[in-house]
């Protein structure tokens, strides 16, 4: 496990300049996790990992001024712990960390521990697919959760009754966070594994993916590979500027655009398999 990490500190001018400096980041770089607050934007990547000539070779939008500095790691932990506030999706899904109160009156509630692996429900792409994994339902479905982070994704599909789920992550502390919120929420059938690509051993009902742009393109053939005829892709991590790119190349493998989500400058994207003919 990491004992540093680098926190870079960006002054933004908007919540959407923010959004797209996130999606730069991700594509550019092996950021582990992201804090977004008013005017500002805090970057999490290991000490090890931090590269500052590719940093300072990233097209960063507008005119953003930034700070580097090195955190301990249980300095993230303790920030996280501090500011993390339940996320309640309608009447449908509540996300919260052990120390809050139970959420009552909807349908499934999510207990996790707040760390630095990405989803906590609080940014837009992990509350549109837990909207659109809500919307088109999974039970009795075979799912694969592809970039999992703290695990949200699967553990609402075991909660909705899916029949196998795999969390699929590559990074260490993202393993280690999903395992313990897995087993946190009595989910102990969800299969949990590490790798830098979508694994093609199997047939899948669903597969979600709330990644980034170069990760959905570069694995879009294997998702295709991997569903069922019929079978629901729900991506996002999408900025709508993308949305030509993403559709043509789904297009050409014969996914058809299910549905679209848009919150912000972000989009969760729903694909269906069509059958051979």
């Amino acid at each position: 496990m990491e004992e540093n990490y680098i926190e870079i500190l960006f002054e933004t001018e908007s919540r959407e300049q923010g959004e797209i400096l996130i999606a730069c980041l991700n594509d550019a770089m092996e950021m582990e996790g992201f804090e977004e607050g008013d005017g500002f934007v805090k970057a999490y990547i290991p000490a090890t990992k931090y590269d500052e000539a590719l940093f300072k070779q990233i097209p960063l939008p507008g005119n953003i001024k930034y700070t580097p500095s090195v955190i301990k790691n249980k300095n993230w932990n303790a920030i996280w712990e501090n500011e993390f506030e339940p996320v309640i999706i309608g009447n449908k899904v509540a996300i919260r960390a052990d120390f809050h109160k139970h959420i009552a009156h909807v349908a499934y509630e999510i207990v996790i521990t707040p760390k630095m692996s990405f989803g906590t429900g609080h940014h837009a792409t992990t509350g549109m697919m837990v909207e659109s994994l809500y919307q088109y339902g999974c039970s009795g479905k075979k799912v694969a959760d592809f970039g999992t982070g703290t695990g949200i994704l699967a553990i609402l599909a075991h909660k909705m009754k899916a029949a196998e789920i795999l969390a699929i992550d590559y990074d260490d502390w993202s393993i280690e966070n999903a395992l313990e919120n897995i087993q946190r929420n009595k989910c102990e059938s969800i299969r949990l594994t590490q790798t830098d690509h979508f694994p093609g051993e199997k047939k899948w009902d669903i597969i979600l993916a709330n990644i980034n742009l170069h990760v959905i393109l570069a694995n879009m053939q294997g998702f295709h590979q991997s569903l069922n005829n019929n079978g629901l892709l729900i991506i996002s991590g999408i900025l709508q500027e993308d949305k030509n790119k993403v559709e043509s190349l789904a297009g050409s493998l014969l996914f058809l655009t299910d549905g679209i989500r848009q919150k912000n400058n972000w989009l969760c994207i729903t694909f269906r398999k069509k059958a051979a003919v």
